[in-house]
C-alpha cells in the first residue's frame, strides 16, 4: 500500500493506493448471479397506479381531485422546472386515488404526484 495525498478543488485528500503488479494473480470470473424473486408490491402501490415527478421542480398548479375521473392525455400536475412549465398528464384514462403535493411545494426525480386507480 502506498499512502498519496491527492487534491482536488483545492482541498487535500489522504488516499491509501495498493499497487497491483504481474504478480498478481487476475480474479476468477464471478459466477452469474441467480435471478431474485421479484418485491411484492407495497400496500400503497397495490391501491393505484403512482404517477412520479420526471425531475425536480416545484409545482405550480394541481387542476385534479380525488375521486376525480380523467382521460388519457388530461393535465394531472403543473411542474416548473429549469423556468419552463412541464405538464404532467394521465397516460390512460383512470380516477384520482390520491393526490400527494400542493401547489408551491419542491419535489424531487422520482416524487409521486398523483395516484391513478
Amino acid at each position: 500500500m502506498k499512502n498519496l495525498r491527492i487534491t482536488v478543488n483545492g482541498v487535500a485528500y489522504d488516499v491509501q493506493v495498493e499497487e497491483l503488479g504481474e504478480s498478481v494473480a487476475p480474479a476468477a470470473p464471478a459466477a452469474p448471479a441467480k435471478a431474485a424473486a421479484p418485491a411484492a408490491k407495497p400496500a400503497a402501490a397495490a391501491a393505484g397506479e403512482p404517477v412520479k415527478s420526471p425531475m425536480p421542480g416545484t409545482i405550480l398548479n394541481v387542476p385534479v381531485k380525488v375521486g376525480q375521473s380523467v382521460k388519457a392525455g388530461d393535465v394531472l400536475v403543473v411542474l416548473e422546472a429549469m423556468k419552463m412549465e412541464n405538464e404532467i398528464k394521465a397516460g390512460r384514462d383512470a380516477v384520482i386515488a390520491s393526490v400527494a403535493v400542493s401547489k408551491g411545494e419542491s419535489v424531487d426525480t422520482g416524487a409521486v404526484l398523483v395516484t391513478l386507480n
